[in-house]
């Protein structure tokens, strides 16, 4: 019987976190030993997982795995024990506050303190581990640090929420769908410029969920172009999504902006999107291909080119055959590399090796 500490930063309820719970939980032999908060902000989660940590120490498990976002834990529990760690940095704080977000500037004390917390938190680790193959030779590449240590693990989605389901659809309209949280990597902005492109087709509709950061700019873009073959929904339940993703035709994964974080990862909406069996378009990118194929199991398209988008769009529309090719194709690299069984296998490999 392995026994595992678990601690991260973000919600156990965060699909990262949530996804390797529930394929760790999946795997025998293994007991949990969790903790985590679902406070509402970042200082009363580190406090709660801390204070759990804590008062309950004694030292009597394997390995901790230290998950999302967990650069702020590693250096206390390392300080506190000598056990192996396992360490799913996820992502980059200093990336994503320094060039993804620019909260703050790289060479400003914040930017170095992050740099330094990314860096650090993957050195006293055993293991790190992150989504892609891209993604770690950005951290081996921008830290200094040695890649025998990296794992990639990728990201996978919950199959008991995402699956391919039948459902009552408006077949007079070819839905395009596509989720966000607005952010300047997911480049939504080629999104809405490709529905003006194929604002002449009457039958295709563009549906988009989210708000954030670039909301406005967006809606304004939006009135600017006077754009009408979109619908927006600011927001809608989580168990809810899985229905709105049935409905569509096809389904965005992205990134398709030109930032550079946004070639190095895999969207998560991506893993959802064929764990429910759509036909996919994603980004051309490094990170993409090490999971999917163009025209085998998802349809690639260039980054920060809109007529490149508009022109993939039509041509699921206009060939079923490929659409149905892809979907089943996506369908089936899910099932056999992306589900949190598969996943959490994976992850307990790597820990036994660690041990």
């Amino acid at each position: 019987m392995m026994k595992i500490l678990y601690i991260c930063g973000r919600e156990p309820t965060y699909v990262r976190n949530s996804v390797i719970l529930k394929g760790l939980k999946f795997q025998k032999d293994v007991e949990l030993l969790e903790y985590t908060s679902n406070a509402k902000n970042y200082f009363k989660r580190y406090m709660s997982v801390f204070k759990k940590y804590l008062l309950n120490y004694n030292g009597n498990y394997d390995i901790m795995y230290v998950g999302f976002l967990g650069q702020p834990i590693v250096p206390v529990v390392r300080s506190l024990s000598n056990k192996p760690i396992v360490f799913d940095a996820f992502i980059s704080v200093y990336d994503t506050l320094c060039y993804d977000r620019k909260v703050f500037k790289p060479n400003s004390i914040m930017g170095k303190l992050l740099y330094h917390l990314d860096r650090v938190s993957c050195n006293l680790s055993d293991i790190t581990l992150l989504d892609t193959d891209a993604h770690i030779t950005y951290f081996v590449d921008t830290f200094g640090l040695d890649k025998n240590k990296f794992k990639r693990v990728f990201v996978g989605a919950d199959d008991s929420i995402f699956y391919p389901r039948d459902i009552d659809r408006d077949n007079d309209k070819f839905t395009v769908f596509y989720y966000g949280t607005y952010l300047p990597l997911q480049g939504i902005e080629f999104i809405i410029k490709s529905a003006k492109i194929l604002e002449n087709y009457n039958d295709i509709i563009f549906k988009i969920v989210g708000r954030g950061p670039e909301y406005k700019k967006i809606i304004n873009l939006v009135k600017k172009l006077n754009i009408k073959n979109i619908e927006f929904i600011e927001w809608i339940p989580y168990e809810k999504l899985p229905l709105e993703i049935a409905r569509a035709d096809i389904c965005l994964g992205g990134h398709f902006s030109d930032i550079d974080k946004g070639k190095r990862v895999i969207a998560g909406k991506t893993f959802q999107f064929i764990a429910m069996k759509k036909p996919v378009i994603v980004g051309n990118n490094p990170a993409n291909r090490e999971l999917l194929t163009d025209r085998k199991n998802a349809l690639f398209v260039e980054h920060a080119n809109s007529e490149d988008l508009a022109e993939k769009i039509l041509e699921l529309k206009d060939n079923e055959k490929l659409k149905e090719e892809i979907a089943k194709g996506g369908y089936g690299v899910f099932k056999e590399r992306c589900t949190p069984e598969v996943i959490g296998k994976e992850l307990l490999n790597i820990m036994k090796k660690v041990i």
